[in-house]
């Protein structure tokens, strides 16, 4: 029987959450160019939710409480502590899979042929990388450089060794 994947939306107070879960490999939805202007309103964040089996994560209590809410409390506001109750919770370890999905739109990456973004990346890049991703949706190129290591190792602590 083959398991069914998390889904995520972050509420507008979990930003950096929800980039976290990215990371990891897990679909999360997070809105925040809606929540500091026009505020997505609970219902139709419950409604989207409903609608794509999400789980809603939030530190909005009244939210929580909701019945009709497919919710998750996070007491923390530290963003460590919620991801180590959400990899504890939600197991996770066993089904991540780092660095696969686009941190800032929740786009899953595609592997790229270097010759197709070299136009778009700086020459000292050219010259010492050769693996690139690339983002469909948002149209960034991503490649295997310190920050991509010092994120997958961050993920890594995260999980407890468990990266895939």
């Amino acid at each position: 029987m083959a398991v069914k994947a998390l889904r995520f939306v972050a509420d507008c107070h979990l930003g950096r959450t929800a980039k976290y879960l990215r990371l990891l490999g897990y679909d999360t939805l997070y809105f925040n160019h809606i929540a500091y202007f026009n505020h997505i309103a609970d219902d139709d964040l419950i409604a989207l939710a409903q609608a794509e089996g999400r789980i809603i994560l939030t530190r909005d209590r009244e939210l929580s409480q909701r019945r009709d809410a497919p919710c998750y409390f996070l007491e923390s506001v530290d963003t460590v502590a919620q991801m180590e109750e959400l990899i504890g919770r939600f197991a996770l370890a066993a089904n991540a899979a780092v660095l696969t999905r686009c941190l800032v739109c929740n786009t899953p990456l595609q592997p790229i042929d270097k010759a197709q973004v070299r136009d778009r990346i700086p020459p000292k890049i050219d010259r010492f990388f050769d693996a690139f991703d690339y983002c469909p949706s948002c149209d960034r190129v991503y490649w295997h450089g310190d920050h991509y290591k010092r994120m997958k190792h961050f993920a890594e602590l995260l999980l407890g060794n468990g990266a895939k």
